[in-house]
């Protein structure tokens, strides 16, 4: 999710388009929202476990 977030916000940048700026910032933001919480062992979308 961070990584779409931030190709799509190089996209809008270069391109002018600030919808994909705007969705692009805000997935980049959720991504690194739910990084930090699953680092410090909180349980990220229902799962406890990755396997």
């Amino acid at each position: 999710m961070i990584v779409l977030g931030v190709i799509l916000l190089i996209i809008g940048f270069v391109t002018g388009i600030s919808v994909l700026w705007t969705i692009g910032l805000v997935l980049a933001v959720i991504g690194l929202v739910l990084w930090v919480a699953g680092a410090l062992g909180h349980a990220v979308g229902g799962r406890r476990h990755y396997y």
